[in-house]
């Protein structure tokens, strides 16, 4: 029987106002070959000028020098400002007088206008695993359950615009989705086809991972995937639960065991009667079948009684 479907219901998020745009920037390198030209030819400079002016006061020369090598220097250092390092699996949000540029994804070194602004942007795998919470399930029982969920940045231009910190943003959303997902399911399933945290493993788990992707997306985080760590109910009812669980356990091994005996006291009959071993009326049979039936279904070791007389004495 297939299992029964419900739909997760999340809240609907409102619709990004920014997405990711990729830039590249200049090559590093020789912006930064210019930037250490630029310092040391200012310096450089400076120094002539000084010493042009000390031996021949008021020349021409020398006060040009001075006043273009630190502003060389000067142009030299504003320019540095514009270096930037990209290490792999990291980012660069880029922002010019708060209005968003672009993001730099390419590893190495590149420059961009010294003026902008870069923020540092993860997007290697992360892990949260969530604090155990004691919630109700949907029976109402009182269950303690954590997961851990495995997440990506995807988008970081979502990420750094759309939520003010991304990192507890997905943090509470997880626990929101955990909580959800535990209020939506029973622990234990009642009937066939029925999901349940504890028998389902696999299906609930996709649920919850669809549940968390729904509600991060527009922080611009894609989860890989989810799994439920701890699953138990809480300790204030865990021993009558337990003792629930061993009850229907015995019910459905003492039904197997009287199926069994049934279809082998049947066959036992129907065996007799084929080879005509002995004859026996309706009261004979239901003699023996009780019996067997005691013999077969019983917990403890039966004691053979010897008839010594006729079959009935």
């Amino acid at each position: 029987m297939a299992a029964q479907q419900h739909p997760i219901a999340v809240p609907e998020m409102p619709a990004p106002k920014i997405t990711e745009r990729l830039i590249t920037g200049r090559p590093g390198l020789p912006m930064l070959a210019l930037c250490l030209l630029s310092v040391l030819g200012g310096a450089a400079l400076t120094v002539v000028a000084i010493a042009q002016l000390a031996i021949r006061h008021g020349s021409a020369l020398g006060i040009v020098l001075v006043c273009f090598g630190p502003l060389l220097a000067i142009t030299g250092l504003v320019l540095w400002g514009g270096m930037t390092v990209v290490a792999p699996g990291v980012a660069q949000v880029v922002m010019l007088f708060g209005r968003y540029r672009g993001t730099i994804r390419a590893d190495g070194l590149t420059w961009v206008n010294p003026f902008t602004s870069r923020r540092r942007i993860s997007t290697r795998i992360r892990n949260h695993e969530t604090e155990t919470a004691k919630v109700n399930d949907a029976d109402g029982n009182p269950i303690q359950m954590a997961a851990v969920v495995v997440w990506q940045v995807e988008d970081t231009a979502k990420a750094v615009f759309e939520v003010d910190d991304f990192v507890e943003f997905v943090a509470i959303q997880t626990e929101t989705a955990v909580r959800h997902i535990a209020n939506s399911y029973p622990y234990d399933s009642h009937q066939d086809g029925q999901l349940s945290l504890r028998d389902s493993a696999d299906e609930i788990t996709g649920r919850l991972s669809e549940e968390i992707g729904t509600r991060v997306a527009s922080a611009g985080v894609k989860v890989i995937e989810s799994r439920i760590t701890r699953l138990a109910y809480a300790p204030e009812v865990a021993q009558v639960m337990l003792q629930r669980q061993q009850a229907g356990a015995v019910v459905a091994a003492r039904r197997l065991i009287v199926e069994g005996a049934v279809g082998m006291v049947e066959a036992a009959l129907d065996r007799l009667a084929e080879r005509d071993v002995v004859e026996l009326d309706e009261e004979r049979k239901a003699a023996m079948v009780s019996n067997l039936l005691v013999v077969l279904c019983g917990d403890r070791g039966t004691q053979p009684v010897v008839n010594t007389g006729s079959l009935y004495q």
